[in-house]
């Protein structure tokens, strides 16, 4: 593993290193995760299409990867940067290492770079485009593929990872005790949601399969029409790449069925809920990636430590506080963590609160949105 690669960002700096995975070229904006584990999960989760990542953990590769923990059906990520890649993965559940699994998916790696500079360069000018190249090291070349590569801002990458047609999701999150499924609780009748393809993590389905949830999973184009044909007891808006606002015919269809069903609205869901009742979004300096992000419930004061994955933001003073209420923000940056309406049973999250990877400080939401649709059907019955 002594081939060279280079990483060359927009601003013009450069990280030179040795690749593995897959040879070629990658192009896409370059953030980093501060999660120590979970990489599997990261590069297979679809919020992370057209992103470069780098894990600003030094050691990545070491438990090797394994079919189970894959967050979608393929890589979404563009390219990967780590400072030491383990070629020995040690792990019982290990069924290929992390280099087999890029060269099986074509992505692009590079190794042997300070991933601390470039985390403290991210940070201080900002996520930025960038290339990883394996066989053009020619400074004026790289420039000029990166300036024509598209940014992130106002592209519908939601197109790109959505499904093709509805499908039934049945599986419940796995118990390494147990060895199998978890058994969902029983206790509740089960109901049937909608969930918003927008790059659904397989975990938002498992934990929701765990409620008693019959889980539909919808493409990002259905229309609200269509929906309330379905019968739903429920729609989950779900997590997803890019931009909110590159998606407006989406909000446009979200607007409809506000006040018809209860809601939950995940990361990108939660941004595109934002939108759909007036409120705004922008675009964050460096975003929040990782499993270590602090998160207040304002009406507890009760702290969790949660899993992010976002680099868009819901604008507070876009909201309309005589009909919505900002019921978490981040400890770090005081940023909009989630969002309820006053009146109407919706409510909205930007963090993650199925992990993989991550802490489950915050699984209880799913819960909460089961008790919610419970409430609702009560009043109506």
């Amino acid at each position: 593993m002594d081939k060279k690669a280079v990483l060359f960002l927009e601003d013009g700096r450069i990280f030179k290193g040795e690749s593995f995975g897959a040879e070629g070229e990658a192009i896409g904006e370059v953030v980093f995760n501060t999660s120590m584990s979970g990489y599997q999960e990261i590069l297979t989760d679809p919020s992370y299409k057209s992103q470069i990542i780098t894990m600003t953990y030094p050691l990545i590769g070491n438990y090797g990867v394994n079919e189970d923990d894959n967050e979608s059906g393929k890589v979404q990520t563009e390219g990967l940067v780590v400072r030491e890649y383990s070629p020995f993965p040690s792990n019982w559940r290990c069924q290929k290492t992390l280099d087999q699994f890029l060269k099986e998916e074509g992505i692009v790696g590079i190794q042997g770079i300070d991933t601390r500079a470039l985390t403290k360069h991210i940070r201080d000018a900002g996520a930025q485009q960038g290339i990883i190249s394996t066989n053009d090291f020619d400074l004026k070349s790289l420039e000029g593929k990166v300036k024509k590569a598209p940014k992130l801002v106002g592209r519908n990458l939601v197109k790109e990872v959505t499904c093709s047609q509805n499908y039934e999701w049945k599986e419940g999150t796995f118990s390494l005790e147990e060895n199998a499924e978890k058994q969902a609780d029983q206790t509740g009748k089960r109901r049937q949601i909608a969930v918003y393809d927008f790059g659904v993590k397989r975990n938002i389905l498992r934990e929701l399969v765990d409620q008693n949830f019959d889980v539909l999973v919808v493409p990002a184009s259905t229309t609200a029409e269509e929906i309330l044909e379905l019968r739903p007891g429920g729609i989950v808006l779900s997590n997803g790449p890019g931009d909110p606002a590159g998606v407006p015919d989406v909000v446009e269809n979200i607007k409809k069925l506000i006040g018809k069903l209860p809601m939950l609205g995940i990361c990108l869901g939660h941004q595109i809920l934002a939108l759909a009742m007036g409120g705004k979004t922008y675009k964050l300096k460096f975003g929040h990636r990782g499993g270590n992000q602090p998160v207040k419930d304002l009406s507890t004061g009760k702290i969790s430590i949660t899993s992010q994955n976002h680099g868009f933001c819901v604008d507070i003073e876009s909201l309309d506080s005589d009909n919505i209420s900002v019921t978490h923000i981040n400890l770090n940056d005081q940023t909009v963590e989630g969002l309820q309406h006053n009146y109407l049973p919706i409510f909205s999250i930007q963090y993650h609160p199925e992990a993989s990877p991550g802490p489950y400080d915050a699984a209880y939401i799913f819960k909460q949105f089961r008790q919610m649709m419970e409430q609702d059907n009560a009043k109506k019955n």
